[in-house]
């Protein structure tokens, strides 16, 4: 298992990104055969914790994503380990960019980053999240006019929680 820094509890966006790539050597070499693909909402499942981190595997059927959202505070850090993901980054606050993430490709993030991950190719595909702190919230967002306004904060340990906008809490 990667070796983390002993000053500090939380992982850093790089310590995150070792971390997601060992994660997913293990899955590649058999340690977590089962992965389930679900048509109505991505599977998951978490595959290691501690104080310091989680880590979750996640698989994506054609057309499946998540909402614009932050991880709560967390930083956190990802790894295509099969099939293409496309994530939106928002920057300068106002515009999303696109980024094809490819298998074996990873990407840390701070705690402040908004994004959102969809699989927009003809494939399945497999990927490795780590979030440090693990997560308690995530905060959910629109881009309209090129403002980003959060539109809720959902209490949450689990990285694709059911989100309904109408029964979460509005952002004040």
């Amino acid at each position: 298992m990667p070796r983390t820094s002993a000053d500090s509890l939380y992982l850093t966006p790089l310590q995150l990104i070792e971390f997601t790539r060992f994660w997913a050597d293990e899955v590649a070499h058999g340690k977590y055969p089962y992965i389930d693909y679900d048509p109505d909402e991505r599977w998951h499942q978490r595959i290691y914790r501690d104080r310091r981190v989680d880590v979750w595997l996640i698989s994506w059927l054609p057309t499946q994503g998540t909402q614009l959202h932050d991880h709560g505070g967390s930083a956190g850090s990802f790894t295509v380990l099969d099939g293409e993901l496309t994530e939106a980054v928002v920057t300068g606050g106002d515009r999303l960019v696109d980024h094809r993430r490819g298998a074996n490709e990873s990407v840390g993030f701070g705690a402040r980053y908004v994004h959102d991950v969809r699989n927009l190719s003809d494939a399945p595909a497999v990927s490795v999240h780590a979030y440090s702190a693990p997560l308690t919230s995530m905060n959910f967002y629109d881009l309209n006019d090129g403002r980003l306004e959060r539109l809720a904060t959902l209490a949450t340990d689990d990285p694709e929680p059911e989100v309904d906008l109408g029964s979460v809490r509005r952002a004040s």
